[in-house]
């Protein structure tokens, strides 16, 4: 050993001879979950007397640091130095703080400072500090599947992409999302979402995706493709152009309206509408498409939203149920949300007033479906859109179609007596129509205020007037005898 190392030895005893002997140590903490509660442990080894034990929790970096508990020695008391309303610290043992259920807001860095007093003054303060670093997990509160780009039309002869997005709320870190059909993983392949690339100002398109071959029409004026294949012998991909369509055939199906005839209203079966699937439609497995995106939260969790495109074939995904599924490492099981894709079919249509008569507001509402054997409830998936129509003329309003689940008309003129109206119920899936036939009925409290001749002038009751004459006549008689 040199003499240099020697000297540097007896400096450090003579310090410690002087300041004392500190230091301090804290246990490393597992990750944990919203909710427990946790204990940080500060250990300190000294031969000097205790002065203080101060917790901090630091913030922004490093550049702030906030006291949450301190003990003092001298007078043997502790204190918080959070809010009355936030005040959830409790010591335990000096120098040991318990966070019962903990937030995500709690999470991140916290430092022990322990000081002692010095042993040649007795004045001042030698401080020493140790740091923690704690990590709140956060299980996802909320998972969702929606359809991208709904309610829309069904088009019998144009392809199109259809989308789910599956949305998942409150997860810290971010969890990992992934799509089932019917109960099987799905295969996907991984690409940049135009949004995310337009977001980054990235020129990267989506790998591998390729552009639906063109169609023409033939001597029965169907649309077919020359070929499933493109020149290098692989499947038509989707559409990269979110305006383009995917391919939608349907299937043929026929529904029964179910509600009663009522006295206004005469109720029309739902017609048959031919969904024959062109030629050219896809036979073979579908392409899924995945890409998924993270969007940081003000509270420190992740909001993840994963979508599932392919090329929509309705005769093979009508009825079919896609699942959502989502792991994180602070669920001992992954959470799920389910849908099953369905074409309309029967809306069930309620008319109100039952009784309508003229200058009454009539409403048309579609108040369900008929759904298929392996559809849940009563609506169908995707949102389907409602199209009202009057057969053979216009709306009462002039239109000559109108959106919505109801159909308005005020105050109905007796001309409206007999109309027809027709609602068409579409989604990517399908489309049928239900008709509805309105009845009016007169209105007696309007013809005694209204019954006018053509030339404006007040209504004659002509029987009235023909037995006033007639007692004219017999009065002048028996006077003239």
């Amino acid at each position: 050993m040199t003499v240099f190392s020697l000297c540097l030895l007896l400096c450090a005893d003579l310090l410690d001879l002087a300041f004392g002997y500190l230091t301090v140590t804290i246990e490393p903490l597992p990750p944990v979950v919203v909710g427990e509660t946790v204990t940080l442990k500060c250990n300190f080894k000294t031969d000097g007397r205790l002065r203080e034990i101060v917790w901090y929790r630091v913030t922004d970096g490093g550049t702030i640091k906030q006291k949450i508990f301190t003990y003092d020695a001298m007078f043997n008391t502790n204190y918080s130095h959070m809010e009355d309303y936030r005040k959830r610290e409790d010591l335990v043992y000096q120098s040991t703080v318990r966070l019962p259920e903990v937030r995500i807001s709690d999470n991140g860095p916290y430092e022990c400072h322990v000081g002692i007093y010095d042993r040649a003054t007795r004045e001042k303060v030698v401080l020493a500090s140790g740091n923690v670093f704690l990590t709140v997990m956060s299980p996802p509160n909320n998972i969702s599947v929606t359809a991208e780009n709904c309610p829309a039309p069904f088009s019998r002869y144009q392809a199109q992409n259809f989308t789910l997005l599956c949305t998942a709320k409150g997860g810290k870190p971010a969890p990992s999302v992934y799509f089932k059909r019917d109960g099987e993983l799905i295969e996907v392949i991984s690409y940049i979402h135009p949004s995310a690339i337009a977001e980054e100002g990235g020129a990267a398109g989506v790998r591998g995706a390729r552009p639906l071959i063109s169609r023409d029409l033939d001597d029965t004026k169907m649309q077919r493709s020359l070929s499933l294949l493109d020149p290098e012998g692989r499947p038509a991909r989707l559409f990269t152009e979110s305006t383009e369509r995917v391919h939608t055939p349907g299937q043929h199906s026929q529904g029964q309206q179910q509600e009663q005839p009522s006295p206004a209203t005469e109720v029309i079966p739902e017609t048959v509408v031919s969904r024959e699937f062109p030629r050219w439609v896809q036979s073979t497995d579908p392409l899924y498409y995945f890409s998924h995106t993270h969007i940081p939260q003000s509270d420190g969790s992740v909001l993840v939203q994963a979508r599932l495109t392919w090329t929509l074939n309705p005769q093979l995904d009508n009825d079919a149920m896609f699942s959502c599924e989502v792991k994180h490492p602070a669920l001992s099981m992954p959470m799920q949300t389910e849908v099953t894709l369905a074409a309309p079919k029967g809306p069930k249509l309620l008319m109100t007033p039952t009784r309508a008569k003229v200058g009454d507001t009539v409403r048309i509402t579609v108040q369900g479906f008929q759904v298929g054997a392996g559809v849940p409830g009563n609506e169908v998936f995707p949102e389907p859109l409602f199209t009202w129509t009057r057969v053979g003329g216009r709306l009462l309003d002039g239109s000559t179609e109108r959106d919505g689940k109801e159909l308005i008309l005020e105050r109905v003129p007796a001309e409206l007596n007999g109309s027809m109206y027709r609602c068409t119920a579409q989604n990517p899936l399908g489309s049928t129509d239900t008709h509805t036939r309105l009845i009016v009925f007169e209105n007696p409290a309007m013809m005694k205020n209204t019954r006018r001749p053509i030339n404006g002038a007040p209504h004659v009751d002509v029987l009235g007037v023909v037995w006033i004459v007639l007692a004219l006549i017999l009065t002048v008689t028996v006077e003239l005898t």
